[in-house]
Parts: C-alpha cells; sequence; structure tokens
C-alpha cells in the first residue's frame, strides 16, 4: 500500500497543512481562561488538544515537541511556518533523551516548551515522563491546558486520540491550570497522576467556562 505521505512529498503536504492553518487562522478566535504568568513555562496538554498551541502567545518563544516521523515532519513544517520553535523526538530511549536535553537546555535559557504528554502514540491519557523530567531540571512550571468550543464547527476527528479542530468560523477558550511545580526528589508517578488529573478538571470545567466566556462576550473584548 502507497503511502499518502512520503519522502518525495513531505515538503508540499506541509506547505498545505500549514496553508490550511493559516487560512483557518482568520477564523479561528481564541481567548484565554488564566494564561500563566511568568516566560518560561511548560505547556501540558493532551495529545487530542494539540492544535491549542495556536492560543498560545508570544509563539516565538514556545518549543513545540514533534515526532520524528513522516506525520511529524508535516507537522513540524507547518509548525514552524506558524511562528514556533520545533524540537524533535521519538518514543525510542534515545529519541527521548535527546529532545528531552534540548528542551532543557532551552527552557534553562528563558523559553517555553508545549508538551502533548501522552503522545505520540499514546497511551491515551497516559502522562509520560518527558515533562516531568524537564520541570524537574529547570524549576520551570508545568501549566495543564485544554481548549473547548461548544460551536458546531469545533469538530473531533476520528483518530486514536479523539483530536479537535476549529472548522471555519470557530470561538474558542484556551483554558490553562494552575501551575505544577516539581521539586528534583518528587516522584514521577505521583507528579504524573497529578497532571492528568489536572489537564482531566480542566476539560470537565471547560463547558461552565466557556458559557462564562459567551455571556460576557470576550472575543469581541479582546479585538
Amino acid at each position: 500500500m502507497v503511502r499518502l505521505i512520503n519522502d518525495k512529498n513531505i515538503s508540499k503536504i506541509a506547505n498545505l497543512v500549514y496553508g490550511f492553518f493559516h487560512l483557518q487562522s482568520f477564523f479561528t478566535h481564541i481567548v484565554e481562561i488564566n494564561p500563566p504568568k511568568g516566560k518560561s513555562n511548560i505547556y501540558a496538554f493532551w495529545h487530542s488538544h494539540q492544535f491549542a498551541i495556536y492560543g498560545i502567545p508570544d509563539k516565538g518563544n514556545v518549543n513545540v515537541l514533534i515526532s520524528n516521523s513522516q506525520d511529524g515532519e508535516v507537522v513540524a513544517g507547518a509548525v514552524e511556518k506558524l511562528g514556533f520553535k520545533v524540537v524533535r523526538g521519538s518514543s525510542a530511549r534515545k529519541g527521548c533523551i535527546s529532545s528531552t536535553m534540548q528542551l532543557i537546555t532551552r527552557v534553562k535559557e528563558g523559553e517555553s516548551a508545549a508538551i502533548m504528554v501522552d503522545g505520540p502514540r499514546g497511551p491515551l491519557h497516559k502522562v509520560k515522563k518527558g515533562a516531568i523530567t524537564i520541570a524537574k531540571e529547570t524549576g520551570a512550571p508545568i501549566i495543564p491546558s485544554c481548549w473547548y468550543s461548544a460551536e458546531k464547527t469545533f469538530v473531533y476527528l476520528p483518530s486514536w486520540d479523539k483530536m479537535s479542530t476549529p472548522v471555519f468560523n470557530c470561538h474558542i477558550i484556551n483554558l490553562y491550570g494552575d501551575p505544577i511545580y516539581v521539586n528534583k526528589d518528587d516522584d514521577t508517578k505521583e507528579v504524573a497522576t497529578k497532571i492528568a488529573n489536572a489537564i482531566n478538571e480542566l476539560i470537565e470545567r471547560a463547558p461552565e467556562e466557556f458559557k462564562k466566556a459567551k455571556k460576557q462576550n470576550l472575543w469581541k473584548k479582546r479585538k
């Protein structure tokens, strides 16, 4: 079976993906609820909320962790064109260590990181240790994050992660939880559970926060 994405057409497909994101940006209206303070943060999303990075301010200061796969090559090309920095990694031990070390260096230099903590292949909603290691080594806070819209143009794709994306005009909230600081001697599994619970609590709270934002017409105030 011929793969849709291969070495010969990666660049073309990346441009097409960027074209979609760029066009969609004119119809995507995001407001931030409880945005984090400070310049250097570790944004933690579920893989299904990966496009929520678009709502993060100061994109040029944010390093997005993306897999080394061919699919990741397409996403990386589009994400860089949107103004983010990209760090490539893999689930293999060597690739994981390399990407984690790069992110540690950049966060120590005052930049931020955005990590899909159950990606790139799952298991679904199981926090891996990368973000925790970075937090332990840098002292930067982990920011539980999600996005949400009640509008019909906010759709969920039939993928393993139930990825969400706006299609045409859509009003969305990016919702952030309280920062999670990690000490070097903290138990990694306990911190992982804390992060998972925090993200899931945000997702449960999101519909009510969206109603409040709509009532206050925050999108209009943002303009």
